[in-house]
Protein backbone atom coordinates (compact mmCIF):
# COMPACT_ATOMS: atom_id res chain seq x y z
CA UNK A 1 0.00 0.00 0.00
CA UNK A 2 1.49 3.77 -0.60
CA UNK A 3 1.84 5.90 1.88
CA UNK A 4 2.17 9.67 1.07
CA UNK A 5 3.70 12.05 2.95
CA UNK A 6 3.70 15.52 1.92
CA UNK A 7 6.59 17.12 3.90
CA UNK A 8 7.06 20.54 2.56
CA UNK A 9 9.05 22.07 5.90
CA UNK A 10 11.06 24.35 4.45
CA UNK A 11 14.60 24.82 5.25
CA UNK A 12 15.67 26.27 8.69
CA UNK A 13 17.86 29.17 9.57
CA UNK A 14 20.66 27.04 8.94
CA UNK A 15 19.49 26.90 5.04
CA UNK A 16 21.37 29.66 3.55
CA UNK A 17 25.01 30.23 3.34
CA UNK A 18 24.84 34.09 3.92
CA UNK A 19 21.77 34.16 6.63
CA UNK A 20 22.81 35.58 9.53
CA UNK A 21 21.44 35.51 12.68
CA UNK A 22 18.09 37.18 13.97
CA UNK A 23 18.06 40.83 13.30
CA UNK A 24 16.13 43.80 12.29
CA UNK A 25 16.22 43.99 8.39
CA UNK A 26 15.15 47.75 8.80
CA UNK A 27 18.26 49.37 9.23
CA UNK A 28 18.65 50.19 5.64
CA UNK A 29 16.28 49.95 2.32
CA UNK A 30 17.28 47.67 -0.09
CA UNK A 31 18.51 49.38 -3.33
CA UNK A 32 16.39 50.02 -6.36
CA UNK A 33 13.48 49.60 -4.60
CA UNK A 34 12.03 53.72 -5.33
CA UNK A 35 10.28 52.50 -8.35
CA UNK A 36 6.80 50.85 -9.53
CA UNK A 37 8.87 48.93 -12.42
CA UNK A 38 11.48 46.93 -11.44
CA UNK A 39 11.87 43.80 -13.17
CA UNK A 40 12.95 44.28 -16.76
CA UNK A 41 10.92 46.94 -16.70
CA UNK A 42 8.01 45.20 -15.52
CA UNK A 43 4.92 47.20 -14.21
CA UNK A 44 3.25 45.93 -10.68
CA UNK A 45 0.20 47.33 -11.65
CA UNK A 46 -2.22 44.63 -12.31
CA UNK A 47 -0.97 42.54 -9.65
CA UNK A 48 -1.42 43.67 -6.54
CA UNK A 49 0.04 41.55 -3.97
CA UNK A 50 3.51 42.07 -5.51
CA UNK A 51 2.79 46.07 -5.10
CA UNK A 52 1.69 45.00 -1.76
CA UNK A 53 4.87 43.56 -1.20
CA UNK A 54 7.39 45.89 -2.77
CA UNK A 55 5.55 48.93 -1.26
CA UNK A 56 5.44 47.18 2.06
CA UNK A 57 9.78 47.28 1.80
CA UNK A 58 9.97 50.98 0.30
CA UNK A 59 7.92 52.35 3.56
CA UNK A 60 9.06 49.42 5.99
CA UNK A 61 4.90 49.32 7.18
CA UNK A 62 2.51 47.47 5.80
CA UNK A 63 -1.35 48.42 7.45
CA UNK A 64 -1.97 44.64 6.39
CA UNK A 65 0.55 42.75 8.47
CA UNK A 66 4.29 41.96 8.80
CA UNK A 67 6.81 39.64 10.09
CA UNK A 68 8.16 39.04 13.45
CA UNK A 69 6.80 40.57 17.32
CA UNK A 70 7.42 44.59 15.90
CA UNK A 71 3.53 45.71 14.59
CA UNK A 72 4.63 48.66 13.27
CA UNK A 73 7.79 47.39 11.06
CA UNK A 74 7.07 45.20 8.26
CA UNK A 75 10.23 42.71 7.92
CA UNK A 76 12.00 42.20 11.68
CA UNK A 77 12.56 38.74 11.97
CA UNK A 78 13.90 36.58 9.28
CA UNK A 79 13.91 33.24 10.93
CA UNK A 80 11.57 30.29 12.38
CA UNK A 81 9.39 30.39 15.17
CA UNK A 82 8.09 27.62 17.59
CA UNK A 83 4.69 28.26 16.08
CA UNK A 84 2.26 24.53 16.09
CA UNK A 85 2.40 23.44 12.28
CA UNK A 86 -0.41 21.69 10.63
CA UNK A 87 -0.45 18.19 9.23
CA UNK A 88 -2.97 16.41 6.76
CA UNK A 89 -3.21 12.93 6.34
CA UNK A 90 -5.08 11.24 3.26
CA UNK A 91 -5.64 7.84 2.92
CA UNK A 92 -5.00 6.82 6.78
CA UNK A 93 -6.70 8.96 9.88
CA UNK A 94 -5.13 10.19 13.00
CA UNK A 95 -7.34 8.37 14.46
CA UNK A 96 -4.95 6.01 16.56
CA UNK A 97 -2.84 8.67 17.73
CA UNK A 98 -5.87 10.74 19.04
CA UNK A 99 -6.59 7.53 21.18
CA UNK A 100 -3.27 7.34 22.44
CA UNK A 101 -3.55 11.02 23.66
CA UNK A 102 -1.27 13.38 22.89
CA UNK A 103 2.51 12.97 24.18
CA UNK A 104 2.45 16.25 25.99
CA UNK A 105 0.00 15.10 28.04
CA UNK A 106 2.00 12.70 29.44
CA UNK A 107 5.33 12.66 31.82
CA UNK A 108 6.83 9.67 30.96
CA UNK A 109 5.83 9.97 27.04
CA UNK A 110 7.66 13.58 27.40
CA UNK A 111 10.83 11.96 29.06
CA UNK A 112 11.14 9.73 26.23
CA UNK A 113 10.98 12.37 23.93
CA UNK A 114 13.26 15.13 25.28
CA UNK A 115 15.36 13.28 28.10
CA UNK A 116 13.14 14.95 30.95
CA UNK A 117 9.89 16.92 31.15
CA UNK A 118 11.06 20.41 29.41
CA UNK A 119 9.70 22.82 31.92
CA UNK A 120 6.21 24.49 30.78
CA UNK A 121 5.57 21.85 28.87
CA UNK A 122 3.45 19.23 30.48
CA UNK A 123 0.13 20.34 29.32
CA UNK A 124 -2.90 17.53 30.50
CA UNK A 125 -5.25 19.52 27.64
CA UNK A 126 -2.61 19.04 24.96
CA UNK A 127 -4.40 17.76 21.42
CA UNK A 128 -1.36 18.56 19.32
CA UNK A 129 0.87 15.87 18.09
CA UNK A 130 4.44 15.78 18.15
CA UNK A 131 7.14 15.91 15.40
CA UNK A 132 8.01 12.16 16.34
CA UNK A 133 4.54 11.18 15.46
CA UNK A 134 4.71 11.57 12.04
CA UNK A 135 7.69 9.00 11.95
CA UNK A 136 5.32 6.63 13.97
CA UNK A 137 2.83 7.34 11.75
CA UNK A 138 4.23 6.13 8.76
CA UNK A 139 5.25 2.84 10.61
CA UNK A 140 1.92 2.40 11.57
CA UNK A 141 1.20 2.82 8.17
CA UNK A 142 3.36 0.26 6.72
CA UNK A 143 2.04 -2.09 10.13
CA UNK A 144 -1.02 -1.85 8.33
CA UNK A 145 -0.03 -3.12 4.94
CA UNK A 146 1.01 -0.11 3.09
CA UNK A 147 3.76 -0.20 0.71
CA UNK A 148 4.59 2.85 -0.68
CA UNK A 149 5.45 6.10 1.04
CA UNK A 150 5.30 9.65 -0.42
CA UNK A 151 6.55 11.93 2.04
CA UNK A 152 5.50 16.00 1.14
CA UNK A 153 7.35 18.61 3.14
CA UNK A 154 6.09 22.17 3.13
CA UNK A 155 8.95 23.61 4.11
CA UNK A 156 8.34 26.67 6.90
CA UNK A 157 4.87 26.50 5.81
CA UNK A 158 2.96 27.22 9.23
CA UNK A 159 -1.23 28.01 9.57
CA UNK A 160 -0.82 31.68 9.03
CA UNK A 161 1.06 31.08 5.68
CA UNK A 162 -1.15 28.53 4.56
CA UNK A 163 -4.13 31.22 5.92
CA UNK A 164 -2.55 33.79 3.31
CA UNK A 165 -2.77 31.47 0.32
CA UNK A 166 -6.24 30.78 1.08
CA UNK A 167 -7.09 34.50 1.10
CA UNK A 168 -5.62 34.96 -1.67
CA UNK A 169 -7.65 32.21 -3.20
CA UNK A 170 -10.89 34.26 -1.98
CA UNK A 171 -11.47 31.47 1.15
CA UNK A 172 -12.02 33.27 4.32
CA UNK A 173 -11.53 30.96 7.75
CA UNK A 174 -10.54 32.17 11.47
CA UNK A 175 -9.58 28.37 12.63
CA UNK A 176 -9.07 24.81 11.57
CA UNK A 177 -8.14 22.97 8.29
CA UNK A 178 -9.34 25.75 6.48
CA UNK A 179 -10.16 25.94 2.62
CA UNK A 180 -8.87 27.56 -0.43
CA UNK A 181 -6.19 24.86 -1.53
CA UNK A 182 -6.27 21.46 -2.79
CA UNK A 183 -4.50 19.86 0.54
CA UNK A 184 -7.37 21.30 2.46
CA UNK A 185 -10.56 21.02 0.14
CA UNK A 186 -9.70 17.24 -1.32
CA UNK A 187 -11.91 14.60 -0.19
CA UNK A 188 -11.31 11.95 -2.78
CA UNK A 189 -10.66 9.72 -0.22
CA UNK A 190 -10.65 9.82 3.54
CA UNK A 191 -8.82 12.51 5.24
CA UNK A 192 -7.60 14.04 8.86
CA UNK A 193 -6.10 17.39 10.32
CA UNK A 194 -3.96 17.84 13.39
CA UNK A 195 -0.91 20.07 14.70
CA UNK A 196 2.44 19.07 15.52
CA UNK A 197 4.80 20.75 18.17
CA UNK A 198 8.56 21.05 16.20
CA UNK A 199 10.80 21.93 19.20
CA UNK A 200 13.92 20.04 19.10
CA UNK A 201 16.14 18.28 21.71
CA UNK A 202 18.73 21.24 21.53
CA UNK A 203 20.50 23.70 20.07
CA UNK A 204 23.50 23.37 18.07
CA UNK A 205 26.33 21.81 19.41
CA UNK A 206 29.59 22.18 18.42
CA UNK A 207 31.08 19.08 16.41
CA UNK A 208 34.18 17.73 14.04
CA UNK A 209 32.70 17.71 10.66
CA UNK A 210 35.72 15.67 9.43
CA UNK A 211 35.76 12.85 12.90
CA UNK A 212 31.62 13.05 12.78
CA UNK A 213 31.69 13.01 16.42
CA UNK A 214 29.42 15.67 18.57
CA UNK A 215 32.03 17.46 21.10
CA UNK A 216 30.20 19.44 23.32
CA UNK A 217 26.44 17.27 24.35
CA UNK A 218 26.16 18.33 28.42
CA UNK A 219 22.93 17.06 28.96
CA UNK A 220 21.26 20.13 28.83
CA UNK A 221 17.54 19.51 27.10
CA UNK A 222 16.60 23.52 25.69
CA UNK A 223 13.56 22.30 23.70
CA UNK A 224 10.01 22.57 24.80
CA UNK A 225 6.60 24.11 24.29
CA UNK A 226 4.73 26.10 26.78
CA UNK A 227 1.17 26.21 25.16
CA UNK A 228 0.39 29.20 28.10
CA UNK A 229 3.09 31.39 25.88
CA UNK A 230 2.82 29.66 22.55
CA UNK A 231 -1.33 28.72 22.58
CA UNK A 232 -3.01 25.67 22.35
CA UNK A 233 -3.55 26.22 18.42
CA UNK A 234 -1.83 28.52 15.90
CA UNK A 235 -5.17 30.65 15.50
CA UNK A 236 -5.60 32.34 18.50
CA UNK A 237 -3.73 35.35 19.55
CA UNK A 238 -0.45 34.82 21.38
CA UNK A 239 0.01 36.97 24.09
CA UNK A 240 3.48 36.30 24.04
CA UNK A 241 5.13 36.57 20.97
CA UNK A 242 8.72 36.73 22.33
CA UNK A 243 8.33 33.23 22.98
CA UNK A 244 7.43 32.10 19.80
CA UNK A 245 10.34 33.71 18.01
CA UNK A 246 12.78 32.12 21.12
CA UNK A 247 13.08 35.28 22.55
CA UNK A 248 11.23 34.67 25.80
CA UNK A 249 14.58 34.75 28.79
CA UNK A 250 11.90 33.23 31.31
CA UNK A 251 10.79 30.44 28.87
CA UNK A 252 13.81 29.98 26.35
CA UNK A 253 12.85 27.15 24.39
CA UNK A 254 15.08 26.40 21.24
CA UNK A 255 12.97 27.37 18.23
CA UNK A 256 14.00 24.37 15.84
CA UNK A 257 15.71 24.56 12.21
CA UNK A 258 15.10 21.87 9.14
CA UNK A 259 17.65 19.34 10.38
CA UNK A 260 16.31 18.69 13.62
CA UNK A 261 13.10 18.74 12.47
CA UNK A 262 13.28 16.21 9.68
CA UNK A 263 15.70 14.14 11.83
CA UNK A 264 12.74 13.69 14.23
CA UNK A 265 9.93 13.23 11.10
CA UNK A 266 11.99 10.82 9.58
CA UNK A 267 13.54 9.27 12.32
CA UNK A 268 11.54 9.67 15.56
CA UNK A 269 14.33 11.59 17.32
CA UNK A 270 14.77 14.77 19.23
CA UNK A 271 17.96 15.77 18.32
CA UNK A 272 20.31 18.88 18.26
CA UNK A 273 19.81 21.88 15.27
CA UNK A 274 21.64 21.18 12.19
CA UNK A 275 21.99 17.49 13.26
CA UNK A 276 21.04 15.01 9.98
CA UNK A 277 20.38 11.73 11.60
CA UNK A 278 23.01 12.02 14.78
CA UNK A 279 21.86 12.13 18.15
CA UNK A 280 23.21 14.46 20.50
CA UNK A 281 26.03 12.14 22.02
CA UNK A 282 26.95 12.01 17.95
CA UNK A 283 25.17 8.58 17.63
CA UNK A 284 23.69 8.20 13.95
CA UNK A 285 20.23 6.65 13.29
CA UNK A 286 18.48 5.12 10.21
CA UNK A 287 15.57 7.01 8.48
CA UNK A 288 12.93 5.03 7.52
CA UNK A 289 13.36 4.90 3.73
CA UNK A 290 16.94 3.93 4.30
CA UNK A 291 15.55 1.21 6.31
CA UNK A 292 12.73 -0.06 3.74
CA UNK A 293 15.16 0.43 0.90
CA UNK A 294 17.59 -2.52 3.23
CA UNK A 295 15.06 -4.81 5.11
CA UNK A 296 11.97 -4.30 2.33
CA UNK A 297 13.55 -3.73 -0.70
CA UNK A 298 11.48 -0.71 -1.14
CA UNK A 299 12.72 1.99 -3.85
CA UNK A 300 13.82 5.48 -2.08
CA UNK A 301 12.92 8.61 -3.92
CA UNK A 302 13.26 12.27 -2.93
CA UNK A 303 11.91 15.54 -4.74
CA UNK A 304 13.20 19.26 -3.89
CA UNK A 305 12.47 23.01 -5.43
CA UNK A 306 15.71 23.93 -3.33
CA UNK A 307 19.43 22.57 -3.17
CA UNK A 308 19.11 19.06 -3.69
CA UNK A 309 21.69 18.46 -0.52
CA UNK A 310 19.50 20.69 2.00
CA UNK A 311 18.63 19.71 5.36
CA UNK A 312 15.32 17.84 5.03
CA UNK A 313 16.07 16.39 1.76
CA UNK A 314 19.66 14.82 3.95
CA UNK A 315 17.25 13.59 6.25
CA UNK A 316 15.47 11.19 4.04
CA UNK A 317 18.83 9.56 3.97
CA UNK A 318 22.37 10.32 5.21
CA UNK A 319 23.85 11.06 8.47
CA UNK A 320 26.10 13.88 8.91
CA UNK A 321 26.86 16.20 12.43
CA UNK A 322 26.00 19.03 10.46
CA UNK A 323 23.56 19.79 7.34
CA UNK A 324 26.26 22.30 6.09
CA UNK A 325 28.25 19.17 4.72
CA UNK A 326 26.48 19.10 1.43
CA UNK A 327 29.06 17.33 -0.75
CA UNK A 328 29.23 14.52 1.81
CA UNK A 329 25.57 14.39 2.20
CA UNK A 330 25.34 14.27 -1.88
CA UNK A 331 27.50 11.29 -1.73
CA UNK A 332 25.72 9.36 1.00
CA UNK A 333 22.30 9.97 -1.20
CA UNK A 334 24.08 8.99 -4.47
CA UNK A 335 25.53 5.66 -2.55
CA UNK A 336 29.68 7.27 -2.56
CA UNK A 337 31.85 7.03 0.07
CA UNK A 338 31.33 9.79 2.45
CA UNK A 339 33.05 11.63 5.84
CA UNK A 340 29.97 9.44 7.71
CA UNK A 341 30.39 6.08 5.41
CA UNK A 342 33.89 6.14 4.19
CA UNK A 343 34.46 2.06 4.05
CA UNK A 344 30.69 1.11 3.59
CA UNK A 345 29.09 3.19 1.28
CA UNK A 346 25.16 3.73 1.76
CA UNK A 347 23.22 2.20 -1.30
CA UNK A 348 22.07 5.36 -2.16
CA UNK A 349 18.50 6.78 -3.16
CA UNK A 350 16.84 5.67 -6.34
CA UNK A 351 15.90 8.91 -6.76
CA UNK A 352 17.05 12.19 -7.00
CA UNK A 353 15.68 15.41 -8.11
CA UNK A 354 16.36 18.84 -7.38
CA UNK A 355 18.36 22.60 -7.06
CA UNK A 356 22.05 23.34 -6.68
CA UNK A 357 22.77 23.13 -10.34
CA UNK A 358 25.39 26.10 -11.63
CA UNK A 359 26.73 27.27 -8.24
CA UNK A 360 30.27 26.92 -7.04
CA UNK A 361 32.88 27.96 -4.40
CA UNK A 362 36.85 27.70 -4.21
CA UNK A 363 36.71 26.76 -0.62
CA UNK A 364 34.30 26.27 2.26
CA UNK A 365 35.49 25.08 5.70
CA UNK A 366 32.47 23.99 7.35
CA UNK A 367 32.38 21.08 4.73
CA UNK A 368 36.24 19.45 5.84
CA UNK A 369 39.38 18.60 4.85
CA UNK A 370 37.59 16.29 1.77
CA UNK A 371 35.62 19.43 0.42
CA UNK A 372 36.28 19.56 -3.43
CA UNK A 373 36.40 23.24 -5.39
CA UNK A 374 33.57 23.66 -7.36
CA UNK A 375 30.12 23.02 -6.99
CA UNK A 376 29.11 23.19 -3.08
CA UNK A 377 26.34 21.28 -3.24
CA UNK A 378 26.52 18.04 -5.42
CA UNK A 379 30.20 17.97 -6.47
CA UNK A 380 30.85 17.51 -10.40
CA UNK A 381 33.12 14.72 -10.09
CA UNK A 382 30.62 12.65 -7.37
CA UNK A 383 28.25 13.40 -10.34
CA UNK A 384 30.51 11.79 -12.83
CA UNK A 385 30.64 8.72 -10.73
CA UNK A 386 27.16 8.29 -10.63
CA UNK A 387 26.25 8.38 -14.14
CA UNK A 388 25.65 5.55 -15.78
CA UNK A 389 27.66 6.45 -18.87
CA UNK A 390 30.58 6.42 -16.53
CA UNK A 391 29.94 2.85 -15.17
CA UNK A 392 27.51 4.36 -12.08
CA UNK A 393 24.05 3.95 -11.53
CA UNK A 394 22.23 6.95 -12.55
CA UNK A 395 20.54 8.15 -15.85
CA UNK A 396 21.44 12.03 -15.38
CA UNK A 397 19.57 15.03 -16.45
CA UNK A 398 21.15 18.79 -15.95
CA UNK A 399 19.92 21.69 -16.72
CA UNK A 400 21.47 22.24 -20.55
CA UNK A 401 21.14 25.11 -22.67
CA UNK A 402 18.17 25.43 -25.46
CA UNK A 403 16.64 21.93 -23.13
CA UNK A 404 13.07 22.14 -22.10
CA UNK A 405 13.69 21.04 -18.56
CA UNK A 406 10.19 19.06 -18.30
CA UNK A 407 11.26 17.03 -21.43
CA UNK A 408 14.94 16.70 -20.34
CA UNK A 409 13.83 15.32 -17.39
CA UNK A 410 11.11 13.01 -18.61
CA UNK A 411 13.13 11.86 -21.50
CA UNK A 412 15.32 10.64 -18.44
CA UNK A 413 12.93 9.31 -16.14
CA UNK A 414 11.47 7.28 -19.12
CA UNK A 415 14.93 5.75 -20.13
CA UNK A 416 15.71 4.87 -16.45
CA UNK A 417 12.66 2.95 -16.31
CA UNK A 418 13.49 1.40 -20.16
CA UNK A 419 17.42 0.43 -19.00
CA UNK A 420 15.93 -0.46 -15.59
CA UNK A 421 18.36 2.34 -13.75
CA UNK A 422 18.26 5.06 -11.20
CA UNK A 423 17.06 8.88 -11.70
CA UNK A 424 19.15 11.49 -10.92
CA UNK A 425 17.96 15.19 -11.67
CA UNK A 426 20.33 18.43 -11.22
CA UNK A 427 18.43 21.67 -11.99
CA UNK A 428 17.95 25.35 -10.49
CA UNK A 429 19.02 29.29 -11.04
CA UNK A 430 20.21 31.86 -8.48
CA UNK A 431 21.45 30.58 -5.85
CA UNK A 432 20.67 26.98 -6.79
CA UNK A 433 16.86 27.12 -6.16
CA UNK A 434 14.00 26.56 -9.13
CA UNK A 435 12.54 29.77 -9.89
CA UNK A 436 10.17 31.40 -7.49
CA UNK A 437 6.86 31.33 -8.64
CA UNK A 438 5.18 34.58 -7.22
CA UNK A 439 1.02 34.21 -6.06
CA UNK A 440 -0.29 35.31 -9.67
CA UNK A 441 1.63 32.34 -10.94
CA UNK A 442 4.07 34.36 -12.98
CA UNK A 443 7.69 33.88 -12.23
CA UNK A 444 8.57 37.61 -11.41
CA UNK A 445 9.66 38.44 -7.82
CA UNK A 446 9.88 41.82 -6.03
CA UNK A 447 12.01 43.38 -3.28
CA UNK A 448 11.99 42.15 -0.19
CA UNK A 449 14.76 41.76 2.46
CA UNK A 450 17.03 39.36 1.26
CA UNK A 451 18.10 39.74 -2.23
CA UNK A 452 15.96 40.18 -5.30
CA UNK A 453 16.33 37.60 -8.31
CA UNK A 454 15.08 37.97 -11.46
CA UNK A 455 14.98 35.75 -14.07
CA UNK A 456 15.73 34.92 -17.68
CA UNK A 457 12.78 32.89 -19.99
CA UNK A 458 15.53 30.32 -20.19
CA UNK A 459 16.01 30.20 -16.81
CA UNK A 460 12.64 29.49 -16.69
CA UNK A 461 12.15 27.57 -19.02
CA UNK A 462 15.05 24.80 -18.66
CA UNK A 463 14.52 24.47 -15.30
CA UNK A 464 11.02 21.93 -14.29
CA UNK A 465 8.61 23.05 -11.84
CA UNK A 466 8.28 21.10 -8.35
CA UNK A 467 5.13 19.30 -10.24
CA UNK A 468 6.95 18.28 -12.84
CA UNK A 469 9.74 16.19 -11.05
CA UNK A 470 7.37 15.22 -8.95
CA UNK A 471 5.48 13.63 -11.82
CA UNK A 472 8.40 12.08 -13.18
CA UNK A 473 9.73 10.60 -9.49
CA UNK A 474 6.75 8.90 -9.55
CA UNK A 475 7.05 7.38 -13.31
CA UNK A 476 10.14 5.48 -11.79
CA UNK A 477 8.94 4.81 -8.18
CA UNK A 478 5.89 2.98 -9.92
CA UNK A 479 7.88 0.10 -11.02
CA UNK A 480 8.89 -0.83 -7.80
CA UNK A 481 7.71 -4.38 -7.12
CA UNK A 482 7.84 -4.43 -3.46
CA UNK A 483 6.88 -0.73 -2.47
CA UNK A 484 8.29 2.88 -2.21
CA UNK A 485 8.99 6.23 -0.23
CA UNK A 486 8.91 9.23 -1.49
CA UNK A 487 9.84 12.67 -0.34
CA UNK A 488 8.47 15.29 -1.59
CA UNK A 489 9.56 18.77 -0.70
CA UNK A 490 8.47 22.67 -1.43
CA UNK A 491 11.13 23.77 -0.23
CA UNK A 492 11.37 27.57 -1.42
CA UNK A 493 8.15 28.19 1.13
CA UNK A 494 10.65 28.50 3.52
CA UNK A 495 13.07 31.08 1.33
CA UNK A 496 10.44 33.06 0.70
CA UNK A 497 9.71 33.34 4.34
CA UNK A 498 12.74 33.67 5.59
CA UNK A 499 13.25 37.23 3.08
CA UNK A 500 9.72 38.43 4.45
CA UNK A 501 8.45 38.03 1.12
CA UNK A 502 4.46 37.50 0.74
CA UNK A 503 4.51 37.20 -2.97
CA UNK A 504 6.87 34.63 -2.87
CA UNK A 505 5.73 32.67 0.05
CA UNK A 506 2.50 32.74 -1.47
CA UNK A 507 3.43 31.37 -4.84
CA UNK A 508 5.75 28.88 -3.29
CA UNK A 509 2.41 27.17 -1.17
CA UNK A 510 0.76 27.07 -4.81
CA UNK A 511 3.52 25.43 -6.55
CA UNK A 512 3.58 22.71 -3.71
CA UNK A 513 0.02 22.73 -4.10
CA UNK A 514 0.22 21.67 -7.36
CA UNK A 515 2.65 18.94 -6.94
CA UNK A 516 0.09 17.85 -4.20
CA UNK A 517 -2.25 17.30 -7.15
CA UNK A 518 -0.12 15.38 -8.91
CA UNK A 519 0.41 12.77 -6.36
CA UNK A 520 -3.16 12.13 -5.91
CA UNK A 521 -3.65 12.16 -9.63
CA UNK A 522 -1.20 9.30 -9.58
CA UNK A 523 -2.92 7.55 -7.00
CA UNK A 524 -6.29 7.80 -8.53
CA UNK A 525 -4.70 6.84 -11.92
CA UNK A 526 -2.63 3.82 -11.00
CA UNK A 527 -6.00 2.94 -8.72
CA UNK A 528 -3.66 2.54 -5.38
CA UNK A 529 -5.73 4.03 -2.49
CA UNK A 530 -6.36 0.67 -1.39
CA UNK A 531 -2.34 0.94 -0.66
CA UNK A 532 -1.72 4.60 -0.59
CA UNK A 533 -1.06 7.02 2.07
CA UNK A 534 -0.48 10.90 2.09
CA UNK A 535 0.53 13.16 4.81
CA UNK A 536 0.95 16.88 4.30
CA UNK A 537 2.91 18.59 6.89
CA UNK A 538 5.52 21.26 7.56
CA UNK A 539 8.91 21.27 9.35
CA UNK A 540 8.61 24.65 11.34
CA UNK A 541 6.95 27.68 10.93
CA UNK A 542 7.50 31.54 10.44
CA UNK A 543 6.39 34.87 12.02
CA UNK A 544 3.97 36.30 9.55
CA UNK A 545 1.28 38.00 11.33
CA UNK A 546 -1.88 38.56 9.22
CA UNK A 547 -3.67 42.43 10.39
CA UNK A 548 -5.78 42.82 7.32
CA UNK A 549 -7.23 39.79 5.87
CA UNK A 550 -9.13 41.97 3.00
CA UNK A 551 -6.36 43.03 1.71
CA UNK A 552 -5.01 39.88 0.84
CA UNK A 553 -8.69 38.97 -0.53
CA UNK A 554 -9.09 42.10 -2.88
CA UNK A 555 -5.77 41.02 -4.09
CA UNK A 556 -6.19 37.86 -5.36
CA UNK A 557 -10.06 38.74 -6.35
CA UNK A 558 -8.05 41.68 -8.59
CA UNK A 559 -5.37 39.48 -9.54
CA UNK A 560 -7.94 36.82 -10.81
CA UNK A 561 -9.70 39.47 -13.13
CA UNK A 562 -6.25 41.21 -14.46
CA UNK A 563 -5.52 37.13 -15.63
CA UNK A 564 -8.53 36.71 -17.28
CA UNK A 565 -8.19 40.04 -19.13
CA UNK A 566 -4.67 39.14 -20.51
CA UNK A 567 -6.14 35.95 -21.61
CA UNK A 568 -9.23 37.45 -23.78
CA UNK A 569 -6.46 39.80 -24.55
Amino acid sequence: MTLIIFMQLIDSGYCNEDESKAQAATESKPTGTQTSKDVAGESDNDDPLRAMQRLAIEEQTASWGHWGDQPEKYGTWDQHSNRLVPIYTFGITLDDLRAEGSAYTNPERLKQIYGHVPKGTLNPTALYFDQTDIYRLQKAALDAGYTNIILMVFDGMDWQTTQATSLYKQHRYNSGRGTGLSFQDDRRVGTDFGLICTSPKSEILKFDVDAQTVLDWNGETTGGYDASRGGEAPWFEQSNRNYLLGKDREQPHTVTDSAASATSMMSGHKTYNAAINVLVDGTQVTPIGRSLQADENFKVGVVTSVPITHATVACTYANNVTRKDYQDIGRDLLGLPSAAHRNEPLQGVDVLLGGGWGEHKDADTIQGTNFLPGNPYLHEEDIHRADIQHGGKYVVAQRAAGKSGKQHLMKAAKKAVEEDQRLLGFFGTTRGHLPFQTADGQFNPTVDIKEQETYTQADIEENPTLAEMTRAALLVLEQAVDGFWLLVEAGDIDWANHANNVDNAIGAVLSGDEAFRVVLDWVDENDAWQHTAVIVTADHGHYLVIDDADRFVEAGKQATEATAKRKQD
